[in-house]
């Protein structure tokens, strides 16, 4: 047909001929990539401040040092430390044109129509490598597609409706696949036609995502009502939509005379959608008005529609609809059923659940009634907490709180008692209000001489305000436990002579009572208690007298860590350890936090007990973390440690806590006064777990055998690596940032997607910059991040404006992974000071995948692309002792089984073998790992019978930890994709049954799959009873 003659057209040559473009333009033009600025224009990078010259005159060598300093350089908002990491794309400022091509928003099925009918230029894909521009338009009687310029005669150049079989968005056809420019197109702009009896493509790309929907909106909808497609051009007078604003209107119109005053109208709209501007509300009226050539401050229900629709209509949205829907313009109770099982990986859906929520939200009596989800209440439904990114199991205590303390990180606060600077900031009480609202467990009290024997809190380098250690005392007992009912731990700073240290113990057994945890740790266990046992105690953290001494008093070291801070400034530090005089009634309120000076860790391995707990300055965990990155993670394993700010952080600025918890440092304490990327990733961070500011560390980084290097920059041993694809859609009512004073309303927006964790996860990506469009900025823009530890990363997404003047932030939302809720959801933007921006939201889709594309079916989602991936095996490491290594070599065979049947479970048949062959392989694995921790407490005499010693011995333990850690891992990762390909069985049974696809009869069909899904069952039943 169409597509056979259009084979024959004769390519351009690479200069562009009459008619057609350079292909390899297009090819750069369909991938998304705008022209840089005006040669005599100014580039700035947002990255790094710097003003970027533009490309006239400016010699490579020049420019390439430019760019080079400007990696150098980090951008204010940007916490990404490795610049290899950080894929933006190039670092000139891009734009994207993804907004509508024409200024009246698509709002219906009959905008698009009216679109294609006006035509515009799309780029026709050969499978030769060639691309060529052409002019598409739809027949105005909406029977043919036809595009020119054409060598061929014009009624030969067209396409009729009548003979489209299949409209296919992204680059699905063998065309595609076969083109080989295909890779620097974009996967949203392209979409094919297939049409004839052999299904031929016509394959298109469009120059934005957004221009791509209509066609494929637009054709799909004339597709399926090609039997009557002049009553859609009748427009939308008898959609539910417009009967819903008729409603509206007539119920405003007191009269009764089909108008009303221009305020009326305004004030309608604004209360059904708050989020609008009244003056963007009052432009749109004048414009459909000048369109008429009217000069009236009244609105006719014609009038008062159409703005509505345009005003209220988001296009990314309608596209959604229309979709899921099947080219219908609102969701029945199946296609949101379907929306919410498929997209949303919500779990067992019903049909009255479905009814719920359209009853919930649809803002149509007739829609509620009729049990349909028109495009407003479908938006508002999007907008819910119900699609909210956040997971709402993740909202509750979720993770196991019966573990060792020191298995856990603790939110913590530094210098609690500041709400501004540490050097010049007066002390106040609210600061202790704020940190415990906030969910922190772990607070600061340097308290001082006071007059009248009565102890103070105060920042001694402001004296001028002084608060009462009771009143202090007063309102952390009041807050304690009013966001978490788990252990809060008091950092004590005692600075008090004996008699007002007597006071203070007076003071906080009368305040706390028998919230005081003082029982005494018993020498017979190995570890902390757990939160779960310590619920509702107040912990107090300080030194403490021999416990053997009878002595009423003592001399102990003092770590008066605001003393260090004031003799650095000054000049004074000498490094020397100061003494302190501490009595025995405060000695005895601390019990399994009594702090202690770190040595090394070989000295705290072999002498530390586990109710000790070691505080590192910044520096000295920086230090530590870089030279013994595997020595720190297993040293919390058992103990707790304690990381504060620098010394020299004057203006309280906070470090970066993800360096330290990848160590395992379970309390790294930050100063809350200070907002900033910092206190962003440890805001967001302890949101997980209910945010009772306890979070479960990762086990590889908690079990007593097991290999972890915070500086890991590869796969971690026995954690199969996850795929998280992220596609940022669209903004709605971004504020201009509050730093720009001397600008106007007008932002020019774009979004960088931060993930933070070990080094190996760290990466950073960019939007195009989207130009003056703070209400509705569309981007359109997918991006794929590896998670090689899922547990321990974050996600921040980060809005900006590439026009600023003095400030370019505009908002952010941190969360962790495991918090994620995939499919289509809203993010709710935070302020520079961390408070909730209200309706200021980003749109995105979230899928989580393994590197073969699949995963749990809850987390996948179907509109995620993969792409191939090569196959990765975690080898298992020689130790150096024969007798182990030969166990361990029994298992490497088991090992890339596991592997092999994991990554090939996305068919059906391999699911099958894997459910087969899982308990088998992975028993095989379990015994490796069994055989060689029976020689873990031998392993030193071991490798000394071997002669291995120093630092041949250590590699040898530390290779031994590697490989129980791969075997365990390994073991787990099987057993999970073995439930994973049971529980898909059992879905994809029960959806060929509800459906009737069998082959044989239905009855025996039907009887069969029963007994696959008893058989199942009982499969799971046993194993679940040999377990007991």
């Amino acid at each position: 047909m169409a597509e056979g003659a259009a084979s024959r057209e004769a390519p351009a040559p690479l200069d562009v001929a009459e008619g057609e473009d350079d292909p390899r333009a297009g090819a750069d033009a369909a991938s998304g990539d705008a022209a840089p600025e005006a040669s005599g224009g100014r580039m700035r990078d947002r990255r790094s401040g710097v003003a970027l010259p533009g490309n006239a005159g400016v010699p490579a060598d020049s420019e390439a040092g430019l760019l080079e300093a400007a990696r150098a350089t980090p951008r204010r908002s940007s916490i990404i430390k490795d610049p290899s990491n950080q894929k933006c794309g190039g670092r000139k400022k891009t734009v994207s044109f993804s907004s509508m091509p024409s200024e009246k928003k698509i709002s219906s099925a009959h905008d698009c129509i009216s679109f294609m009918q006006a035509g515009c230029e799309l780029k026709k894909v050969r499978p030769n490598s060639r691309i060529y521009n052409r002019f598409f338009t739809l027949d105005t009687d909406l029977q043919a597609l036809r595009w020119e310029p054409s060598k061929k005669d014009l009624e030969k150049a067209k396409l009729d409706i009548s003979a489209i079989k299949e409209i296919r968005l992204g680059k699905n056809t063998e065309t595609f696949r076969n083109n080989g420019l295909a890779d620097q197109i974009c996967e949203d702009c392209a979409f094919s036609i297939l049409h004839g009896e052999n299904y031929e493509s016509l394959d298109l790309v469009a120059n934005s995502a957004d221009v791509a929907n209509i066609w494929v909106s637009g054709l799909r909808y004339l597709v399926s009502r090609s039997k009557q497609p002049l009553d859609f051009m009748e427009g939308n007078q008898n959609t539910p939509r417009f009967m819903w604003l008729k409603t509206v209107f007539e119920a405003a119109d007191v009269d009764g005379n089909g108008i009303m005053l221009e305020d009326t109208s305004v004030e309608l709209i604004k209360q059904l959608n708050p989020t609008l501007k009244e003056s963007k509300i009052r432009l749109k009226f004048k414009e459909i008005q000048k369109s008429k050539e009217k000069l009236t401050t009244r609105v006719t229900e014609e009038e008062f529609c159409e703005a509505f629709c345009e005003l209220c209509t988001r296009p990314e949205v309608y596209f959604l609809l229309v979709q899921i829907s099947k080219n219908k313009e609102y969701l029945d109770a199946n296609d949101l059923m379907l929306f919410l099982e498929v997209e949303q990986g919500v779990t067992h859906v019903t049909e009255d659940m479905c009814l719920d929520i359209i009853r919930r939200y649809e803002l149509s009596e007739d829609g509620r009634q009729k049990g349909f989800l028109a495009i407003d209440g479908f938006t508002q439904y999007l907008l819910s907490p119900e699609c909210d990114i956040f997971d709402p199991e993740q909202k509750k205590v979720a993770q196991d709180m019966t573990q060792p303390l020191s298995h856990y990180y603790i939110n913590a606060s530094h210098n609690t008692y500041l709400i501004e600077d540490q050097f010049r900031g007066p002390a106040d009480i609210n600061g202790y209000v704020r940190a415990l609202k906030m969910g922190c467990r772990s607070i600061e009290l340097d308290v001082s001489d006071g007059p009248d024997n009565e102890p103070i809190l105060c920042n001694r380098n402001n004296m001028a305000m002084l608060l009462s250690f009771r009143s202090v005392l007063e309102v952390i007992n009041k807050f304690a436990f009013v966001a978490s009912e788990y252990p809060l731990i008091l950092c004590l700073g005692n600075h008090c002579s004996l008699p007002q240290q007597r006071v203070m113990v007076q003071q906080m057994k009368k305040v706390f009572g028998n919230k005081l945890y003082t029982e005494a740790p018993l020498s017979s266990e190995s570890y902390l208690p757990s939160p779960e046992k310590l619920k509702h105690m107040i912990i107090v953290k300080g030194k403490k007298l021999p416990s053997e001494s009878d002595l009423l008093e003592g001399e102990v070291t003092d770590e008066d860590e605001e003393a260090e801070m004031s003799r650095r400034v000054s000049g004074d530090y000498n490094g020397e350890q100061k003494h302190i005089w501490l009595c025995r009634e405060l000695s005895d309120l601390v019990s399994i936090c009594k702090s202690v000076q770190y040595r090394d860790f070989e000295l705290s391995m072999k002498t530390q007990n586990y109710w000790e707990i070691c505080s590192f300055s910044e520096t000295l965990a920086s230090r530590i973390a870089n030279e013994y990155p595997e020595d720190f993670v297993n040293y919390n394993k058992k103990f707790l440690s304690r990381v504060y700010p620098s010394a020299m952080r004057i203006d309280s600025s906070n470090l970066n806590p993800q360096d330290f918890w990848n160590c395992g440092c379970q309390i790294v304490a930050m100063n809350f006064q200070t907002p900033g990327p910092m206190m962003d990733l440890h805001t967001g961070w302890f949101l997980q777990n209910g945010g009772c500011g306890y979070v479960l560390r990762p086990s590889i980084m908690r079990d007593e055998v097991s290999y972890f290097s915070a500086n890991t920059k590869g796969i971690v041993p026995g954690v199969s690596p996850l795929l998280l694809h992220i596609k940022i859609i669209s903004g709605q009512n971004f504020p201009k940032p509050k730093g720009a004073c001397a600008k106007g309303d007008v932002i020019d927006p774009y979004v960088c997607v931060e993930i933070h964790g070990i080094p190996a996860d760290c990466s950073e990506q960019r939007t195009k910059t989207v130009q003056q469009n703070s209400d509705n900025p569309i981007f359109d823009e997918t991006f794929e991040f590896q998670v090689n530890l899922p547990e321990l990363t974050m996600v921040r997404f980060v809005i900006l404006d590439d026009d600023y003047i003095g400030d370019e932030f505009i908002g952010q939302y941190t969360i962790p992974f495991e918090c994620l809720q995939p499919g289509y959801r809203h993010v709710p933007l935070r302020s520079f000071v961390g408070d909730i921006m209200e309706h200021v939201t980003l749109f995105v889709h979230i899928a989580i995948t393994n590197r073969s594309g699949g995963g749990k079916a809850q987390k996948r989602s179907l509109s995620v692309r993969m792409g191939k991936k090569v196959r990765e095996y975690t080898m298992l490491r020689n130790i150096g002792l024969k007798t182990i290594d030969d166990i361990f070599k029994i298992a490497v065979h088991p090992l890339r089984e596991a592997i092999d049947m994991r990554e090939n479970m996305q068919m059906i048949q391999e699911s099958r073998v894997l459910i087969e062959m899982a308990d088998t392989v992975q028993e095989k694995i379990v015994q490796c790992q069994k055989a060689g921790m029976e020689f873990h407490e031998e392993l030193h005499n071991l490798g000394a019978k071997e002669g291995l010693k120093g630092r041949k011995l250590n590699k040898a333990i530390e290779s031994f930890a590697w490989n129980i850690t791969v075997l365990k891992g390994q073991g787990d990762l099987l057993k999970n994709a073995k439930n994973e390909a049971v529980e898909n069985i059992k879905q994809i049974q029960l959806a060929c049954l509800s459906c009737g696809l069998s082959k044989g009869p239905g009855s025996a069909a039907e009887a069969k799959g029963k007994r696959s899904l008893e058989a199942i069952e009982e499969k799971e039943s046993s194993e679940e009873n040999g377990k007991l």
